[in-house]
């Protein structure tokens, strides 16, 4: 399927669910001091991602500073710390480590998996932040302000006006009988021409058009959600599809390979109702209690997306890094977005970029 430029439309599916989330104020990080670090070389996003996966697990989580070009690691003493500037990042001694933070995240989701909260680790503040939107209040948000007060200053509850809401309803678009969403990334499986979206439109549809009330292109072969946020469909017939993103200016985005995504690095995405737009990932791993499920292992984002743009793509370059799940606000006021990381659906069906 060639990606056609799509007329941007504001279509919300009735029955597709809400999801949505976002984060307001600022955080700061007193307890956390940075370590003296010799001048390191100045890294591409690509090379911050390489580099992280190189680190040994005992870091307490990373972050790409885009404005100096470097990797900034999370230590909790000198010995640790001079292990990460050997290897080329700056290392920043903070106090929790992370085992301690992923310790709170298991006590939140053992109590207080509320839906309309969210919570991820933050390696700028060294906190794991919790969000609870305009849904979660009287005892509910009782509960969970005192399960997040019992983690100290290991977290930090913050409130937000949105509600969260699945963005079901795309790059380009593809429809459903009861939904339209958005194509992730096309990609091969067993030599043969598939496409990723995203899980909660898997499971509203079956059969796909690239136009509405159109010809089957496309037949969903699995799907998951809640837990994850994927879904593979298998193309009608043997042609290959383009491994591109349509970017709605005329030039599409080559993509040849899928990568992990790093937080502060630089990003887009694009969907069928509101185009291209970008930002920047704002923390990893994340957990999203939406109405219909939990989600885990999210990539978070500061990009607007609107219902709709479900399944589409999050890319750097010529990487596929995720594909849109949910999220809150809008792209007239700005919000935050959630993705589901392209490399574990690619694992989980066996696929690959073509």
């Amino acid at each position: 399927m060639k990606h056609r430029r799509i007329p941007k439309r504001r279509v919300l599916i009735a029955g597709a669910g809400a999801l949505a989330l976002a984060a307001t104020g600022t955080l700061t990080l007193a307890s956390a001091h940075a370590a003296p670090a010799p001048t390191t070389a100045r890294l591409t996003p690509a090379a911050a991602t390489a580099l992280a996966s190189q680190l040994d697990p005992g870091t307490a989580g990373a972050f790409y500073d885009a404005r100096a070009g470097k990797l900034v690691v999370n230590v909790v003493d000198e010995a640790a710390a001079r292990t990460v500037r050997a290897k080329g990042a700056e290392a920043r001694i903070v106090n929790h480590t992370r085992a301690q933070l992923d310790a709170a995240r298991q006590t939140l989701k053992a109590k207080a998996t509320i839906p309309g909260t969210s919570w991820s680790m933050d390696p700028r503040t060294n906190k794991v932040v919790v969000t609870a939107d305009r849904t979660v209040e009287g005892d509910r948000l009782d509960r969970l302000t005192k399960v997040v007060g019992s983690l100290g200053d290991k977290a930090e509850l913050r409130r937000t006006k949105g509600e969260f809401r699945r963005f079901i309803a795309g790059g380009d678009a593809i429809w459903g009988d009861s939904a339209r969403c958005s194509l992730g990334f096309n990609v091969v499986k067993g030599g043969q021409p598939y496409f990723l979206t995203a899980g909660h439109c898997g499971n509203a549809v079956k059969s796909w058009s690239d136009q509405q009330g159109g010809q089957e292109i496309a037949t969903t072969e699995e799907s998951s959600f809640p837990g994850n946020d994927y879904a593979i469909a298998k193309y009608t017939g043997d042609t290959a599809h383009p491994s591109e993103v349509n970017t709605y200016s005329g030039s599409p985005q080559k993509i040849t390979k899928a990568a992990e995504a790093t937080v502060g690095e630089k990003v887009q995405r694009s969907g069928s109702t509101t185009q291209l737009h970008d930002g920047s990932v704002k923390a990893l791993n994340a957990t999203v209690n939406y109405q219909e499920g939990t989600v885990e292992g999210l990539i978070q984002t500061d990009v607007c997306a609107e219902p709709g743009d479900s399944g589409g793509a999050l890319f750097d370059g010529e990487s596929a890094l995720g594909l849109t799940s949910g999220g809150s606000g809008d792209c007239s006021g700005g919000g935050e977005t959630f993705f589901q990381p392209v490399p574990e659906a690619l694992q989980a069906y066996g696929a690959e970029i073509g």
